[in-house]
């Protein structure tokens, strides 16, 4: 039954998919579908607004309206039938393992990696990990392709990778033109695949810089399919 009540209001212009409003609702109201934070149900959203305060980019707001009435029998059920995900195996869309965390490689490991998440598409332009970087912008390729990914390229840079050809560039570009406005970014290193595909990814980030009004020194390196290194060039701070 619909009544008039508070309920949470996601702006999806402004949501960019980061996926931590997900585990703020105890309710589990909230997924992430196509890259945006959505309602489950009305039903399930209890309108105090807990998620509100994990929202970096401020899409979530609570409004007025008609909607269906807050059921918490409805929620107990829901959360009990919904299958648990074993740890480590949150989708890479939203939920816990978006969270940002930001550590100190154990020198007694092989992996360089000193953050997460590590998807473009999943990290703010507010993590702390971001100021002052030397960022890493890779194909998701490379890693497979190049046997010494993380002592070569990894080890003290912050890593972003993604798929141009799978994922939209026009939200690439706006999210890194976030990320180059809000953030001292000291280099940028752009790692891509001799394939077709791979090949926007660099104009992206130049599309980027343009539109932030940042000039940040940047290498472009190419990756062969059998991992030997094709080519290197770089481009310095105007």
């Amino acid at each position: 039954m619909k009544v008039m009540r508070k309920i949470i209001h996601i702006d999806e212009e402004l949501c960019d998919g980061c996926g931590l409003c997900v585990p703020g609702c105890a309710e589990g109201a909230i997924e992430i579908q196509e890259g945006k934070a959505r309602l489950v149900s009305e039903s399930y959203c209890d309108g105090l607004g807990a998620c509100m305060g994990k929202c970096p980019k401020g899409a979530i707001t609570v409004v007025e309206r008609e909607a269906e009435d807050f059921d918490p029998e409805a929620v107990e059920s829901y959360l009990k039938e919904r299958p648990e995900k074993p740890a480590g195996d949150t989708p890479v869309c939203g939920g816990p393992g978006t969270q940002v965390q930001a550590f100190f490689p154990d020198a007694a490991e092989e992996s360089t990696l000193s953050h997460w998440p590590v998807q473009i598409h999943l990290v703010p332009a507010t993590a702390p990990f971001l100021k002052g970087a030397d960022l890493l912008v890779a194909a998701d390729c490379t890693p497979v392709a190049y046997a010494n990914f993380h002592q070569h390229f990894l080890k003290d840079r912050v890593v972003m990778i993604g798929c141009p050809k799978f994922d939209d560039v026009e939200a690439y570009t706006d999210k890194f033109t976030e990320i180059f406005r809000a953030n001292p970014i000291k280099s940028i290193t752009c790692l891509i695949m001799q394939v077709p595909c791979c090949s926007s990814l660099p104009t992206i980030i130049r599309r980027a810089l343009k539109a932030a009004g940042k000039d940040i020194p940047l290498e472009e390196i190419v990756i062969s399919p059998k991992g030997e290194i094709l080519a290197r060039a770089k481009e310095a701070a105007q």
